[in-house]
């Protein structure tokens, strides 16, 4: 047991000089400085150019668009974003602030779209008369749109949908 402990601390002392970690650089310090590429300063977004040593304050938070109408969708079966601020809005298990105005029954009242009929529906397909519990928590799905500028360059080209609300194909 002796011996095959040796042989394996041995053998272990005799390969641990041989890792690629070891290999020399020819004209290279290990004492020069790290090189920051540009990829490596527009990837900077969690410290915005802020040394690791010093506290970076907050960005601001970016501004609720609050214009009360709907946004155009980019494909089809796409969340409507929510177009008003949902500041303060009541949503846990036993409320549900969205559902005041956006149910059947308060759409017409409070000018609202109703939440759509799939909304109603349970994974069997059964039509219930309240918004189905896997439909309830709204920000799953749906968010606000806010005037932040976009992170890196989006071409997506989405669909043109008609009046109807049908895809043009």
């Amino acid at each position: 047991m002796r011996s095959a402990i040796s042989s394996l601390l041995a053998l272990t002392l005799a390969l641990g000089g041989c890792g690629s970690g070891h290999e020399e650089v020819p004209g290279k310090s290990p004492d020069d400085p790290v090189v920051i590429t540009n990829a490596g300063q527009q990837i900077d977004a969690m410290r915005r150019g802020v040394p690791i040593d010093k506290e970076a304050s907050p960005p601001p938070m970016a501004r609720v668009e609050n214009f009360d109408r709907p946004r155009p969708v980019n494909y089809e079966m796409q969340p409507p974003t929510i177009p008003h601020a949902i500041d303060n809005y009541q949503l846990t298990v036993n409320t549900n602030r969205c559902m005041l105005c956006h149910t059947r029954s308060n759409a017409v009242k409070f000018q609202a779209p109703p939440v759509s009929e799939n909304h109603y529906v349970t994974r069997e397909g059964k039509v219930l008369e309240q918004i189905s519990s896997r439909r309830y928590f709204c920000v799953q799905c749906h968010v606000v749109q806010t005037d932040a500028p976009p992170l890196v360059d989006n071409n997506f080209k989405g669909i043109e949908i008609s009046s109807t609300g049908e895809a043009a194909r």
